[in-house]
Protein backbone atom coordinates (compact mmCIF):
# COMPACT_ATOMS: atom_id res chain seq x y z
CA UNK A 1 0.00 0.00 0.00
CA UNK A 2 1.62 2.79 -1.14
CA UNK A 3 0.62 6.60 -0.79
CA UNK A 4 2.20 10.02 -1.69
CA UNK A 5 3.27 10.07 2.29
CA UNK A 6 5.22 6.84 1.87
CA UNK A 7 7.36 8.23 -0.57
CA UNK A 8 7.58 12.01 1.32
CA UNK A 9 8.55 9.90 4.58
CA UNK A 10 10.44 6.87 2.76
CA UNK A 11 8.15 4.82 4.58
CA UNK A 12 6.65 1.65 3.37
CA UNK A 13 3.58 1.72 5.41
CA UNK A 14 1.23 5.06 5.93
CA UNK A 15 1.14 5.15 9.79
CA UNK A 16 2.29 7.55 11.56
CA UNK A 17 2.55 6.98 15.64
CA UNK A 18 0.89 9.72 17.61
CA UNK A 19 3.79 11.77 19.70
CA UNK A 20 1.98 10.83 23.53
CA UNK A 21 3.92 12.63 26.27
CA UNK A 22 4.84 10.19 28.67
CA UNK A 23 3.73 7.24 26.34
CA UNK A 24 5.83 7.62 23.70
CA UNK A 25 9.33 6.81 24.46
CA UNK A 26 12.53 5.73 21.86
CA UNK A 27 11.43 2.85 22.38
CA UNK A 28 8.23 3.10 20.65
CA UNK A 29 9.27 5.46 18.02
CA UNK A 30 11.79 2.76 17.14
CA UNK A 31 9.76 -0.35 16.64
CA UNK A 32 6.98 2.25 14.50
CA UNK A 33 9.64 3.18 11.95
CA UNK A 34 11.22 0.12 12.36
CA UNK A 35 8.07 -1.69 11.36
CA UNK A 36 7.63 0.44 8.01
CA UNK A 37 5.81 3.10 9.56
CA UNK A 38 7.17 5.97 10.97
CA UNK A 39 7.49 7.39 14.48
CA UNK A 40 7.26 10.48 16.31
CA UNK A 41 8.74 11.16 19.86
CA UNK A 42 7.79 14.21 21.75
CA UNK A 43 10.65 16.60 23.42
CA UNK A 44 8.68 19.33 23.34
CA UNK A 45 9.01 20.11 27.26
CA UNK A 46 12.50 19.28 27.67
CA UNK A 47 16.17 21.40 27.78
CA UNK A 48 18.22 21.47 24.59
CA UNK A 49 20.55 18.83 26.12
CA UNK A 50 17.82 16.39 26.37
CA UNK A 51 16.05 17.17 23.12
CA UNK A 52 19.47 16.02 21.88
CA UNK A 53 19.67 12.89 24.20
CA UNK A 54 16.21 12.35 23.17
CA UNK A 55 17.09 11.83 19.41
CA UNK A 56 20.26 9.99 20.23
CA UNK A 57 18.37 7.65 22.20
CA UNK A 58 16.00 6.67 19.44
CA UNK A 59 19.09 6.74 16.70
CA UNK A 60 20.45 4.33 18.64
CA UNK A 61 17.47 1.57 18.21
CA UNK A 62 16.64 2.35 14.88
CA UNK A 63 18.38 3.66 11.32
CA UNK A 64 14.95 4.53 9.87
CA UNK A 65 13.59 8.25 9.84
CA UNK A 66 11.53 9.63 12.78
CA UNK A 67 10.73 13.31 14.10
CA UNK A 68 10.48 14.83 17.01
CA UNK A 69 7.63 16.44 18.11
CA UNK A 70 7.16 20.61 19.33
CA UNK A 71 4.35 22.31 20.86
CA UNK A 72 4.57 25.83 19.68
CA UNK A 73 2.55 27.47 22.80
CA UNK A 74 5.68 26.66 24.77
CA UNK A 75 9.04 27.80 24.15
CA UNK A 76 10.20 26.13 21.26
CA UNK A 77 12.83 27.94 19.17
CA UNK A 78 15.95 26.68 20.92
CA UNK A 79 14.31 22.93 20.63
CA UNK A 80 13.61 23.67 16.85
CA UNK A 81 17.40 24.60 16.33
CA UNK A 82 18.67 21.71 18.12
CA UNK A 83 16.53 19.41 15.47
CA UNK A 84 18.04 21.10 12.63
CA UNK A 85 21.74 20.81 14.34
CA UNK A 86 20.93 17.58 14.41
CA UNK A 87 19.55 17.19 11.25
CA UNK A 88 16.34 15.26 12.52
CA UNK A 89 14.46 13.86 8.91
CA UNK A 90 11.20 15.88 10.45
CA UNK A 91 9.11 17.95 12.92
CA UNK A 92 5.65 17.92 14.08
CA UNK A 93 4.49 21.26 15.12
CA UNK A 94 0.91 21.40 17.07
CA UNK A 95 -0.87 23.61 18.96
CA UNK A 96 -0.73 27.02 17.23
CA UNK A 97 -0.29 28.00 13.83
CA UNK A 98 3.28 29.64 13.51
CA UNK A 99 4.52 29.92 9.52
CA UNK A 100 7.52 31.51 10.89
CA UNK A 101 8.37 27.90 12.84
CA UNK A 102 7.51 26.28 9.43
CA UNK A 103 9.42 27.78 7.60
CA UNK A 104 12.46 27.96 9.81
CA UNK A 105 12.72 24.27 9.64
CA UNK A 106 12.29 24.00 6.68
CA UNK A 107 15.02 26.46 5.92
CA UNK A 108 17.42 24.16 8.41
CA UNK A 109 16.29 20.90 5.66
CA UNK A 110 13.53 19.31 7.68
CA UNK A 111 10.36 17.88 6.31
CA UNK A 112 7.74 19.54 8.11
CA UNK A 113 4.47 17.78 9.61
CA UNK A 114 1.72 20.71 10.92
CA UNK A 115 -1.56 19.40 12.94
CA UNK A 116 -4.55 21.43 12.02
CA UNK A 117 -8.16 21.72 12.84
CA UNK A 118 -9.53 23.31 10.18
CA UNK A 119 -9.15 23.81 6.65
CA UNK A 120 -8.32 27.32 6.97
CA UNK A 121 -5.41 26.67 9.46
CA UNK A 122 -3.94 23.29 6.60
CA UNK A 123 -3.86 26.65 4.09
CA UNK A 124 -2.18 28.67 6.42
CA UNK A 125 0.13 26.04 6.84
CA UNK A 126 0.47 24.62 3.41
CA UNK A 127 1.26 27.91 2.26
CA UNK A 128 4.79 28.56 4.93
CA UNK A 129 5.67 25.47 3.25
CA UNK A 130 4.67 22.59 5.48
CA UNK A 131 5.20 19.10 3.92
CA UNK A 132 2.37 17.24 5.64
CA UNK A 133 -0.57 18.58 7.23
CA UNK A 134 -1.90 16.31 9.86
CA UNK A 135 -6.44 16.88 10.44
CA UNK A 136 -6.81 16.56 14.14
CA UNK A 137 -10.57 15.27 14.14
CA UNK A 138 -11.99 16.02 17.70
CA UNK A 139 -12.45 12.63 18.51
CA UNK A 140 -8.35 12.05 19.54
CA UNK A 141 -7.16 11.39 22.64
CA UNK A 142 -5.06 13.71 25.05
CA UNK A 143 -4.73 17.93 23.82
CA UNK A 144 -7.48 18.05 20.64
CA UNK A 145 -6.62 21.35 19.03
CA UNK A 146 -10.06 21.33 17.17
CA UNK A 147 -14.11 20.92 17.28
CA UNK A 148 -14.28 19.42 13.57
CA UNK A 149 -14.76 15.53 13.51
CA UNK A 150 -12.40 13.64 11.33
CA UNK A 151 -14.79 12.64 8.86
CA UNK A 152 -15.69 15.63 8.18
CA UNK A 153 -12.31 17.03 8.67
CA UNK A 154 -10.23 14.90 6.05
CA UNK A 155 -12.11 15.72 3.09
CA UNK A 156 -12.35 19.54 4.00
CA UNK A 157 -8.35 19.59 4.23
CA UNK A 158 -7.70 17.08 1.28
CA UNK A 159 -10.52 19.54 -1.29
CA UNK A 160 -8.39 22.69 0.65
CA UNK A 161 -4.17 21.93 -0.19
CA UNK A 162 -2.43 19.97 -2.47
CA UNK A 163 -0.31 18.54 -0.07
CA UNK A 164 -0.63 15.45 1.84
CA UNK A 165 -3.13 14.88 4.48
CA UNK A 166 -3.04 12.41 7.41
CA UNK A 167 -6.13 11.97 9.34
CA UNK A 168 -5.89 11.74 13.21
CA UNK A 169 -8.77 11.35 15.47
CA UNK A 170 -10.31 7.73 16.34
CA UNK A 171 -8.68 5.68 14.19
CA UNK A 172 -7.44 2.35 16.07
CA UNK A 173 -7.37 -0.19 13.41
CA UNK A 174 -7.93 -1.00 9.44
CA UNK A 175 -11.18 -0.37 8.98
CA UNK A 176 -10.43 3.28 10.54
CA UNK A 177 -7.31 3.22 8.16
CA UNK A 178 -9.62 2.37 5.03
CA UNK A 179 -12.22 4.85 5.92
CA UNK A 180 -9.45 7.49 6.08
CA UNK A 181 -7.60 6.52 2.43
CA UNK A 182 -11.50 6.77 1.12
CA UNK A 183 -11.37 10.30 2.53
CA UNK A 184 -8.40 11.39 0.37
CA UNK A 185 -6.03 11.15 3.63
CA UNK A 186 -2.32 9.71 2.32
CA UNK A 187 -2.36 8.14 5.56
CA UNK A 188 -3.29 7.93 9.68
CA UNK A 189 -2.00 9.47 13.05
CA UNK A 190 -2.75 6.59 15.69
CA UNK A 191 -1.91 7.15 19.14
CA UNK A 192 -4.36 5.24 21.49
CA UNK A 193 -3.87 1.83 19.81
CA UNK A 194 -0.59 2.20 20.61
CA UNK A 195 -1.06 3.04 24.39
CA UNK A 196 -1.63 -0.90 24.45
CA UNK A 197 1.72 -1.59 22.73
CA UNK A 198 4.24 -3.29 24.97
CA UNK A 199 6.89 -0.49 23.93
CA UNK A 200 4.39 2.62 26.19
CA UNK A 201 5.79 3.80 28.98
CA UNK A 202 2.74 4.44 30.46
CA UNK A 203 1.52 2.98 34.13
CA UNK A 204 -0.13 -0.87 34.15
CA UNK A 205 -3.65 0.55 35.65
CA UNK A 206 -3.40 2.80 32.54
CA UNK A 207 -3.10 0.20 30.13
CA UNK A 208 -5.86 -1.57 31.43
CA UNK A 209 -8.03 1.13 31.90
CA UNK A 210 -7.89 1.26 27.56
CA UNK A 211 -8.36 -2.60 27.33
CA UNK A 212 -11.38 -2.44 29.22
CA UNK A 213 -13.00 1.33 28.15
CA UNK A 214 -15.99 1.59 25.62
CA UNK A 215 -16.38 4.09 23.42
CA UNK A 216 -18.92 6.30 25.31
CA UNK A 217 -16.23 6.49 28.00
CA UNK A 218 -13.43 9.00 27.11
CA UNK A 219 -14.82 12.70 27.76
CA UNK A 220 -13.66 16.33 25.80
CA UNK A 221 -13.18 18.35 28.66
CA UNK A 222 -12.62 22.06 28.15
CA UNK A 223 -9.94 22.93 31.15
CA UNK A 224 -10.46 19.56 33.38
CA UNK A 225 -6.89 18.91 33.35
CA UNK A 226 -5.27 22.13 33.14
CA UNK A 227 -2.76 22.05 36.22
CA UNK A 228 0.73 22.62 34.22
CA UNK A 229 -0.72 23.23 30.84
CA UNK A 230 -3.34 25.69 30.75
CA UNK A 231 -6.36 26.71 27.98
CA UNK A 232 -5.60 23.27 26.42
CA UNK A 233 -8.92 21.16 25.62
CA UNK A 234 -8.30 17.36 26.01
CA UNK A 235 -10.02 14.18 25.92
CA UNK A 236 -9.38 11.55 28.43
CA UNK A 237 -11.38 8.66 29.94
CA UNK A 238 -13.67 9.40 32.60
CA UNK A 239 -13.04 8.62 36.23
CA UNK A 240 -13.20 9.74 39.64
CA UNK A 241 -11.84 13.00 39.30
CA UNK A 242 -14.37 13.79 36.41
CA UNK A 243 -17.02 11.94 38.43
CA UNK A 244 -16.55 14.05 41.40
CA UNK A 245 -16.34 17.63 39.74
CA UNK A 246 -19.44 17.07 37.59
CA UNK A 247 -21.36 16.22 40.69
CA UNK A 248 -20.10 19.63 41.99
CA UNK A 249 -21.51 21.36 39.22
CA UNK A 250 -18.73 21.20 36.75
CA UNK A 251 -16.97 24.11 38.11
CA UNK A 252 -14.13 26.68 36.87
CA UNK A 253 -10.62 26.32 38.06
CA UNK A 254 -10.12 27.81 41.18
CA UNK A 255 -13.61 26.42 42.31
CA UNK A 256 -13.30 22.74 41.66
CA UNK A 257 -13.40 20.41 44.73
CA UNK A 258 -10.32 19.03 45.90
CA UNK A 259 -8.12 21.47 43.89
CA UNK A 260 -4.43 21.05 44.80
CA UNK A 261 -4.78 17.46 46.28
CA UNK A 262 -1.61 15.47 45.98
CA UNK A 263 -3.11 11.67 44.41
CA UNK A 264 0.21 10.49 43.66
CA UNK A 265 3.88 11.24 43.20
CA UNK A 266 6.26 10.82 39.75
CA UNK A 267 9.27 8.49 39.75
CA UNK A 268 11.41 11.22 40.73
CA UNK A 269 8.76 11.80 44.02
CA UNK A 270 7.54 14.93 42.87
CA UNK A 271 3.80 14.93 43.70
CA UNK A 272 1.14 14.81 40.85
CA UNK A 273 -1.67 16.98 42.10
CA UNK A 274 -5.86 16.68 41.26
CA UNK A 275 -6.54 18.31 37.92
CA UNK A 276 -3.01 17.84 36.53
CA UNK A 277 -2.15 17.24 32.73
CA UNK A 278 -0.12 14.43 33.67
CA UNK A 279 0.41 10.68 31.85
CA UNK A 280 0.80 8.26 34.84
CA UNK A 281 4.36 6.54 33.95
CA UNK A 282 5.27 2.94 34.85
CA UNK A 283 6.83 3.71 38.27
CA UNK A 284 4.12 6.33 38.87
CA UNK A 285 2.36 5.65 42.47
CA UNK A 286 -0.37 7.11 44.14
CA UNK A 287 -4.17 6.81 42.94
CA UNK A 288 -3.60 6.16 39.11
CA UNK A 289 -7.29 6.41 38.02
CA UNK A 290 -7.98 9.53 39.63
CA UNK A 291 -4.80 11.06 36.94
CA UNK A 292 -5.48 12.54 33.34
CA UNK A 293 -5.70 8.98 31.61
CA UNK A 294 -5.77 10.08 28.05
CA UNK A 295 -7.63 8.48 24.86
CA UNK A 296 -9.31 8.65 21.74
CA UNK A 297 -12.90 7.26 20.62
CA UNK A 298 -11.26 4.98 19.09
CA UNK A 299 -10.70 3.29 22.16
CA UNK A 300 -13.18 0.34 22.49
CA UNK A 301 -11.29 -1.04 19.42
CA UNK A 302 -8.56 -1.62 21.82
CA UNK A 303 -8.65 -4.93 23.25
CA UNK A 304 -5.27 -6.16 23.49
CA UNK A 305 -1.30 -5.71 24.43
CA UNK A 306 0.75 -6.04 21.48
CA UNK A 307 4.53 -4.96 20.38
CA UNK A 308 4.10 -1.86 18.27
CA UNK A 309 5.72 -3.52 15.49
CA UNK A 310 2.71 -6.08 15.36
CA UNK A 311 0.01 -3.34 15.80
CA UNK A 312 1.49 -1.55 12.76
CA UNK A 313 1.58 -4.57 10.60
CA UNK A 314 -2.38 -5.89 11.66
CA UNK A 315 -3.75 -2.18 10.94
CA UNK A 316 -1.91 -2.34 7.71
CA UNK A 317 -2.74 -5.48 6.07
CA UNK A 318 -6.48 -5.36 7.56
CA UNK A 319 -7.20 -1.94 5.76
CA UNK A 320 -5.77 -3.81 2.73
CA UNK A 321 -7.91 -6.05 2.95
CA UNK A 322 -10.98 -3.62 4.25
CA UNK A 323 -10.58 -1.68 1.12
CA UNK A 324 -10.09 -4.76 -1.57
CA UNK A 325 -13.19 -6.63 0.17
CA UNK A 326 -15.42 -3.17 -0.08
CA UNK A 327 -14.59 -2.46 -3.47
CA UNK A 328 -15.12 -6.36 -4.82
CA UNK A 329 -18.37 -6.57 -2.68
CA UNK A 330 -19.81 -3.26 -4.46
CA UNK A 331 -18.88 -3.44 -7.94
CA UNK A 332 -18.37 -7.58 -8.72
CA UNK A 333 -21.90 -7.79 -9.60
CA UNK A 334 -21.31 -4.90 -12.26
CA UNK A 335 -20.09 -5.61 -16.00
Amino acid sequence: MKTELCTVLSIEKPIISAPMGGAAGPALVAAVSDAGGFGVIPLWDKPVEQVRNGIAEVRALTSRNFAVNLNLSFPYEDQLQACIDEQVFAVSLFWGMEPAAIKAAKAGGLVVMASIGTAEEARIAADAGADIIVAQGWESGGHVWGRVATMALVPAVVDAVDKPVVAAGGIADGRGMAAALMLGASGVWIGTRFLASKEATIHDAYQQGILRASESQTEWYQDLYDVAWPNAPHRALANSTSEKWRNAGSPTPGDRPDEGEIIGRRPSGEPVVRYQSYTPLSDTTGDIAAMSLWAGQGVSLVREIMPAAKIVEEISRDAERALRSCCASLFDDQV
